[in-house]
């Protein structure tokens, strides 16, 4: 069940003409932010090409301003002497900055200082959107216009009301006439959006503009997209919270990634899938890369890389590694790469005298038969000698209840074998020991965690934004999802629904119940129904809580529910 709500700019994009542009510019004792600092800062906020906020200020430098500066700016030492410094001065500047698109002619310069400014100061840089006047100005005028794309240059191209004269203000209000002359150019060119901007930066070639039309039938809501090849095949998958904005932005941003420019121009169809939640459509995304195989995502390339470490059916078994889809019973794991699965079976044979050697042995020792030098330091109970097979059941037994995840045998004689390694100043063998029963610990962890998700069938809910996100999973699998802004109960019992008959038949991929996992563990999330036995996060791999369903409030609607 799923609550439709209505269509706001941020699922078109937002346009330029509703985006705020804070237009910077400073004045400084030099070139180089690492030996010289800020004089004065300029500021000046538009929204819709109108002025809606201007900032300036004077900084005293804390050092000495170079007679050339002086020449330049007119700013001398007696002016900044009562200015403020620059930790004053940067807490309003930061504020009114806010979540605008800063624009600055030469922006790597400003940004530079006032950067620098931020870590000197023990401020956290913002991050904003950066456009550079310079490199716009390098789209929208010529060579004979413009020669040179210095600011004086282009407030005349543009016939700016102000002239600059090397004062931050002024510059400020000058580069801010150009950026919105500069804009109702480029607008003939389709930078229209905010999202547009990107390509003024990384220019993409004509025959990939054209192609942004594809984008234009998408819905602009979160989902999953497929770009499709000339016979249909399947190209590239992925996913986002607005399908329409991501699919344009392939063919207005300049793409880098030269396997994924290939597939650009490669592709002439796109369809998608529209996803009640952001869970749904990672979930959906894994599901159709593992089904569909796309060969331009890199995890068609490289599937699940989980690994199982498992005993060999055999009468005097050995661990292995398997490279199996799923793991059986009495297999541990997953393990998140084969190195990880050595390092476990290494802990393993090091701490329940599991054989090492590779040699298919006979039931019955043969007459006369030698162990290794293993049996004599007490690291395998050697069943290829006469009398040794009864030790060696004790040792499989032990392997066994180690990989079933009862791994406190193991942790209590390598965490042993760790403190007389480090006693005895042997710090890289104890480092070897550790990180051998860290994974084994590890893969334990995710095994309970896993399994304990595979048995439950649970609804849960989160407050995202300004709607109650549900979901619901059964063996491990999503079956369900909704977003709703009012009647998270009957959403709930709708999700509960279909777990009805419900046939999960392949194995449920990795990747997606780690998603699950993530998703319920999250702070906020409460569980509204749940069938079966759910570990807690907290409560440690092999201790259970029973959840049961009890009186409840809705957190929508204030009705309660048992």
């Amino acid at each position: 069940m799923t609550v439709t709500a209505q269509a706001t700019l941020a699922d078109f994009g937002e346009p330029l003409s509703q985006t705020t542009f804070v237009v910077v510019d400073l004045e400084t004792t030099g070139g180089s932010p690492r030996d010289c600092a800020i004089t004065e800062i300029g500021a000046v906020k538009t929204r819709g090409g109108e002025v809606v906020g201007e900032y300036q200020t004077l900084v005293d430098p804390g050092q000495a301003i170079p007679p050339m500066i002086v020449a330049l700016t007119g700013i001398t030492q007696a002016m900044v002497t009562t200015a403020p410094r620059i930790g004053e001065v940067l807490p309003s500047f930061l504020e009114f900055l806010g979540d605008g698109v800063l624009v600055a002619h030469n922006a790597r310069f400003d940004v530079g200082f006032l950067k620098a400014a931020c870590a000197a100061e023990g401020y956290d840089w913002p991050r904003p959107e950066v456009v550079d006047t310079v490199t716009l100005a390098r789209r929208a005028t010529t060579k004979e216009e413009a020669p040179n794309k210095k600011l004086s240059t282009l407030a005349r191209v543009f016939g700016t009301a102000v002239t600059p004269n090397h004062r931050a203000l002024e510059d400020a209000r000058a580069t801010s006439e150009v950026l919105h002359g500069m804009l109702e150019r480029l607008a003939a060119f389709g930078i229209t959006h905010r999202e547009d901007l990107d390509a003024l930066r990384n220019p993409v070639p004509a025959t990939l503009r054209r192609k942004a039309t594809m984008a234009d039938r998408l819905p602009a809501k979160p989902g999953v997209y497929v770009f499709r090849g000339p016979r249909g095949e399947s190209l590239y998958v992925g996913t986002s919270r607005n399908l329409r904005s991501r699919v344009k932005s392939y063919f207005t941003r300049g793409e880098t990634r030269r396997g994924i420019r290939e597939m650009l121009e490669l592709a002439v169809d796109v369809d998608a899938t529209v996803c009640a939640s952001e869970l749904e459509a990672n979930v959906l995304e894994i599901r159709m890369i593992d089904a569909l195989r796309p060969r331009y995502n890199r995890r068609s390339m490289r599937p699940e890389r989980a690994r199982w470490v498992r005993l060999t059916d055999e009468r005097y078994p050995r661990l292995a590694v398997s490279k199996a889809a799923a793991g059986r019973d009495g297999w541990l794991g997953p393990m998140r790469s084969g190195s990880a699965a050595r390092e476990a079976i290494t802990a393993l044979e090091d701490a329940l005298g599991v054989r090492t050697c590779t040699t298919r042995l006979t039931i019955e020792p043969r007459a006369g038969a030698r162990a290794c030098i293993l049996k004599d330091t007490g690291a395998c109970a050697a069943p290829c000698v006469r009398g040794a097979s009864a030790g060696y059941e004790t040792a499989a037994e032990s392997a066994r209840a180690a990989l079933a995840g009862e791994v406190s045998s193991v942790v209590e004689a390598l965490a042993g074998a760790v403190a007389n390694h480090a006693e005895r100043l042997d710090y890289e063998r104890a480092k070897e020991v550790r990180d051998s029963l860290s994974a084994v610990v590890d893969a334990a962890a995710r095994q309970e965690r896993l399994r304990s998700l595979a048995a439950c069938r649970i609804v849960a809910v989160r407050r995202i934004d300004d709607r109650w996100e549900l979901m619901a999973t059964a063996g491990g699998a999503l079956t369900g999802a909704s977003r709703v802004e009012h009647g998270v109960w009957a959403a709930a019992d709708a999700l509960r629904s279909t777990w009805d008959g419900l046939d999960l038949g392949a194995p449920v991929l990795i990747e997606e119940q780690e998603l699950i996992l993530r998703w319920l563990e999250r702070p906020g999330t409460r569980l509204l129904h749940v069938d079966g036995e759910w570990a807690s996060p907290v409560d440690g791999a092999g201790r259970h809580l029973r959840w049961v369903e009890a009186k409840r409030a809705d957190p929508a609607d204030g009705s309660t529910r048992r």
